[in-house]
């Protein structure tokens, strides 16, 4: 596979259980299949460790500017979004495949942002309940119209949010 970032060749990295295909002597990103990130994203996930030092060729330029190819997909664009609502790394997704793009460095941010998926999870529920909950809240309790409204506006942000990092259980029931 090639790399979307610089266009080296990626190689096969094996940490633990996980198998992944890194930019090595590249740019240094890494690209996740499907599910792979969430086994190594928290700090307690030791068999990560290994997927934070990756060499780097020096000099080689990226640009973030435009949307990158999928390595996998080959022409599929990736959608590039937030990690998670600390908002401190951007990632690039796959929407066929679900597999994600990291450049050098995004993996140990990430690493650092939540000790747990329960810590994560609190933290995406208050944020979506912050920004959304009221409004939603008031239109579930209004009729059964509205709340199916309230349920179709949820699903849609949902679709619009990152992956996994959205709440699932409000006390409204979008979900």
């Amino acid at each position: 596979m090639k790399c979307p970032a610089c266009g080296g060749e990626l190689s096969r990295v094996v940490a633990g259980d996980v198998t992944i295909d890194a930019c090595k002597d590249g740019c240094g990103g890494l690209w996740f299949d499907q599910l792979e990130l969430r086994r190594v994203d928290e700090p307690s996930e030791t068999t990560g460790e290994v997927l934070l030092d990756i060499n780097r060729k020096e000099g080689v330029q990226i640009d973030q500017g435009p949307r990158r190819k999928c390595p996998k997909c080959n022409s599929v664009p990736m959608m590039r979004h937030f990690f998670s609502v600390k908002r401190e790394v951007q990632v690039d997704e796959c929407p066929q495949c679900g597999g994600y793009w990291l450049d050098l460095g995004e993996l140990a941010t990430i690493r650092s942002q939540y000790a747990s998926e329960e810590e994560r999870s609190q933290a995406a529920t208050r944020v979506f309940d912050d920004v959304f909950g009221k409004e939603l809240r008031e239109m579930a309790g209004e009729s059964a119209e509205k709340l199916e409204k309230a349920r179709k506006i949820a699903g849609m942000l949902r679709f619009l949010c990152p992956s996994y990092y959205v709440p699932g259980n409000q006390d409204w029931g979008a979900f």
